[in-house]
């Protein structure tokens, strides 16, 4: 008789139009829905409209608050390091850094010639100073080969200086999370390019999901949004994650976070490896200032 009832509820969940996902349990809905209702419910726990002000550009949906259970499962894309107190994960920019390289040697050789030529043309034997005409090509010449030079240093800054992932830190004996932050000027090779570590309390991220689609980067980013105390008035917003294809890395990633800050037993292996060149990592591990990479990976005494 139970094993008839069960039948016949299971039956009655599946096979009824009628009854909608708000009138199901999470327990029945992994028991007895279709795929494509369990689908529906995921959809659903996530907002269909913006919860914070002012909106996020490209906004695709809020995630679930991050002292709440997480209803989808945690997974990790990259990990660098994870242990009971802390935790790393590289953030990569899509930027196809082989390019600054091929730059570098596609420019070497306008440079030489913006730069020769007009010494070849002050040590001929037709060269007259009062000519207005030959000054004029020489500081044109040689305007040219300081822009080259400057796209050339730019590249160069780019490809041995500049580190491939900004990382985030979170330690959970905090509740803190530390966002390492390389500002690159992007079309000026003279300025500083400075470091920042920016360190929020966990409580306060909001994640956020955008839909980017320009030329660039294309896919879903995740965003942490830092409110105003006791409103929902946005005073910053952060990059956590860059551009990925699939929404639901995005959503399982942030489930991964908010269950090791939670305290909650997570996964720790993740799905990807980290790029096998060490030296970016290396780099900014090095840029990191020592006072904050002591805190950010030790508990409180």
């Amino acid at each position: 008789m139970k094993k008839g009832k069960r039948k016949s509820a299971r039956n009655k969940n599946t096979q009824n139009p009628e009854v909608s996902e708000s009138q199901l349990t999470i327990k029945d809905v992994l028991r007895y829905a279709t795929p494509e209702q369990i689908k529906a419910s995921v959809d659903h726990y996530f907002s269909r409209k913006p919860l914070l002000t002012p909106r996020l550009k490209n906004w695709e949906e809020d995630l679930p608050a991050n002292n709440e259970k997480q209803v989808v499962p945690g997974q990790l894309i990259q990990v660098t390091e994870i242990n009971d107190i802390w935790m790393e994960v590289p953030r990569y920019e899509n930027i196809m850094w082989g390019l600054a390289w091929l730059s570098i040697i596609v420019l070497i050789v306008p440079f030489i010639m913006a730069i020769g030529m007009p010494i070849a043309m002050i040590f001929s034997h037709n060269f007259n100073l009062f000519n207005g005409y030959q000054i004029g090509a020489i500081f044109i010449l040689w305007g040219g080969a300081f822009i080259l030079l400057s796209m050339i240093i730019l590249n160069l800054r780019m490809a041995l200086f500049v580190p491939r992932s900004q990382p985030v830190r979170f330690n959970r004996k905090r509740q803190k999370i530390y966002i390492f932050e390389h500002h690159r000027k992007a079309w000026n090779p003279w300025a500083k390019w400075p470091t920042t570590v920016r360190v929020f309390d966990w409580a306060d991220i909001h994640g956020e999901i955008s839909r980017e689609t320009d030329r660039f980067e294309q896919g879903f980013r995740l965003y942490g949004a830092i409110c105003e105390p006791g409103t929902r008035k946005v005073a910053e917003r952060v990059i956590l994650n860059y551009s990925i294809y699939y929404i639901q890395l995005q959503r399982q990633l942030w489930s991964h976070w908010c269950q090791y800050m939670q305290h909650q037993p997570v996964v720790m292996d993740p799905l990807c490896p980290p790029p096998g060149d060490g030296r970016p990592q290396k780099k900014a591990k090095s840029l990191w200032p020592e006072a904050l990479d002591r805190e950010s990976r030790t508990a409180p005494e």
